[in-house]
């Protein structure tokens, strides 16, 4: 139920994220061909990527509600992946076009009309500090990666819009032109180091990569910490989509078990998870002096799933 709570909460927060972006995002595009900074168009072009982001990032929401089904067995919760690589790919295309116009303005720097690209920018801060404020609050930037790439879009506007404020102070006292292009290559390392890490957390996921928050030798020596169990092998461990880890393993015990004995030592193990944040349990009982053969599977093999985000209609 708090799994529901926090899910609907997220894409409202999202959804009026995507509202108030993308209208600043039209006003400091114009601001930005107006004063012609490039600080400025940077930020817009950030500001772009975060308006696209969250838009993809509500529907990638939206699609994970559907049902599962016996084509997608876990539903669409993956998309929110999906939508994670998309936001750090796009972070770094931006940061490699701004790098690019950046060098072109360090060897001639343009007449930039700083006091409005200061005001703009004030704006501007203003207006990512509201939307960072808003996700943080209720948004799950900790756990969900979706939300956390969202959220780190903001932060990459929001330093955006400080290196736009200090260039334009700077050409305003000290008539450094070449501090326009300056700021926007600072902001573009930052969007470039986001993008990266968004990207790689993102693609880890999708290759089944054990999750950052499961300690796979921790887990096994729990599980072997049980008296029934002899041994443990084909221990899979992986992310379905954000704050949802599954876990599956084949356990040897010593000769066969009664349906209730085997009950009772899975009880033991899924209690012995819970703390891992696994939502999807499947366990395979096996005898052990059958465990590796052809016939695996004792007399009463015996497999559990603890689905507590739902099953298969």
């Amino acid at each position: 139920m708090s799994h529901d709570h926090s899910h609907d909460k997220n894409k409202k927060t999202l959804f009026a994220a995507f509202l108030i972006i993308t209208f600043f995002m039209i006003v400091e595009a114009v601001g930005g061909f107006l004063t012609n900074s490039l600080a400025l168009l940077a930020d817009a072009g950030h500001m772009l990527s975060d308006a696209i982001s969250l838009g993809v990032a509500v529907i990638a929401l939206t699609l994970g509600e559907r049902a599962a089904n016996y084509s997608k067995t876990y539903g669409y919760k993956r998309f929110e992946i999906l939508a994670a690589v998309f936001n750090g790919v796009t972070l770094i295309l931006i940061s490699g076009f701004i790098f690019y116009e950046a060098a072109g303005r360090f060897q001639n720097p343009p007449e930039v009309a700083s006091y409005g690209m200061l005001a703009i920018a004030t704006v501007g801060l203003a207006v990512n500090i509201l939307v960072a404020w808003m996700l943080m609050r209720s948004g799950s930037t900790g756990d969900n990666l979706n939300m956390r790439a969202a959220f780190l879009h903001v932060i990459g506007d929001m330093l955006g819009s400080v290196g736009a404020i200090v260039a334009a102070l700077l050409m305003i006292f000290f008539g450094w032109g070449i501090a326009d292009p300056l700021a926007s290559v600072i902001v573009a390392v930052l969007i470039l180091i986001s993008g990266w890490r968004v990207t790689k957390d993102s693609l880890h996921v999708l290759m089944e990569g054990t999750p950052a928050d499961v300690d796979l030798n921790e887990i096994v020596s729990k599980i072997k910490e049980i008296d029934e169990v002899k041994g443990i092998h084909d221990l899979h461990a992986w992310t379905i989509t954000s704050g949802m880890n599954a876990l599956s393993a084949h356990v040897v015990v010593d000769g066969d078990m009664t349906v209730y004995e085997s009950q009772h030592l899975l009880e033991k193990i899924e209690d012995g998870l819970e703390k891992h944040n696994i939502g999807h349990v499947t366990i395979q009982i096996e005898c052990g002096d059958r465990a590796h053969g052809e016939d695996i599977i004792c007399d009463m093999a015996f497999q559990t799933e603890s689905s507590r985000h739902g099953h298969v209609h």
